[in-house]
């Protein structure tokens, strides 16, 4: 089992037992969409590494900074310590809605021009080329933490892809030059049953951030995810946490600790209820 494996099978025993420190968690982060479409994101970074730390004793997280982006080893958002084992481990999080979920920006610009030099359909021995190459290396050790929601019927999801069960189930990868509201070609990866499993999209230096990379769809490739929360958890939005930013954007230093006094005092009140202290 792969260090961030064990965390995620900690995360959700931890939810099992506590569900309410993630519907608590998760609804505060999709508040943050009355804010902004994309302020949930960004906030879901810090907020998930404060969870870990106040909630999950036996692992510390630190959010890494979009400003340390262009000097990170890995696509990561937050680092994570197993305090017992000592292993530090790096993780993407992810914050979309239901539907299109992209597991890796490919900033190296490796993965569609390595499917291209093998192929336009990819099976057999030419598959193992995929597995081979050094652009697919990492695909079996993706730490990506996605936090799913459904905006219409407020409902939320933590769906984990298991990129090590997918690459053991791919059986062929097929270039598709069009579709449905698309411009650039795309590889789709299937299994042995014909079900859609993932897709790396047009790979050129020039294609942004959206039109490259690893991709996959929390409904296509449903088999292929598992639920850290077990299933679609409702939430609910907190207008006082967007008044309480509202107003502490215009408050004073005093003012942000007396009432970080308060909220320090909140989670501990949390922990006692939950028996984590």
């Amino acid at each position: 089992m792969t260090p961030y494996k064990e965390f995620t099978t900690r995360l959700k025993l931890l939810i099992a037992k506590n569900p309410h420190l993630i519907t608590t968690t998760l609804s505060n982060i999709f508040t943050m969409r009355l804010i902004g479409n994309k302020t949930h994101g960004d906030l879901a970074e810090i907020a998930i590494a404060e969870f870990i730390n106040q909630f999950m004793y036996d692992y510390k997280s630190i959010h890494v900074g979009k400003d340390l982006y262009r000097a990170k080893e890995h696509e990561e958002d937050i680092k994570i310590l197993n305090e017992i084992t000592k292993v530090e481990f790096p993780v993407s999080l992810k914050a979309y809605g239901d539907g299109p979920l992209q597991l890796s920006t490919d900033k190296n610009f490796q993965m569609f021009p390595t499917l291209q030099s093998i192929g336009d359909l990819i099976a057999g021995e030419k598959l193992k080329a995929v597995w081979k190459h050094p652009a697919f290396s990492e695909f079996g050790t993706l730490n990506v933490l996605p936090l799913i929601y459904r905006e219409q019927t407020q409902q939320c999801n933590i769906l984990v892809f298991d990129a090590d069960k997918a690459r053991n189930c791919i059986a062929r990868i097929a270039l598709e030059k069009t579709g449905k509201g698309r411009k650039h070609p795309v590889y789709k990866f299937y299994d042995k049953t014909g079900d859609y499993v993932c897709e790396v999209r047009y790979g050129s230096a020039t294609a942004n951030a959206l039109q490259r990379g690893l991709w996959t769809h929390t409904r296509n490739g449903a088999k292929y995810f598992d639920s850290i929360t077990d299933g679609w958890i409702g939430y609910a939005h907190n207008h006082i946490l967007v008044k309480l930013f509202s107003h502490a954007l215009i408050s004073t230093n005093n003012g942000h600790d007396r009432a970080l006094a308060e909220l320090k005092a909140d989670i501990e009140d949390q922990k006692k209820k939950s028996k984590l202290t």
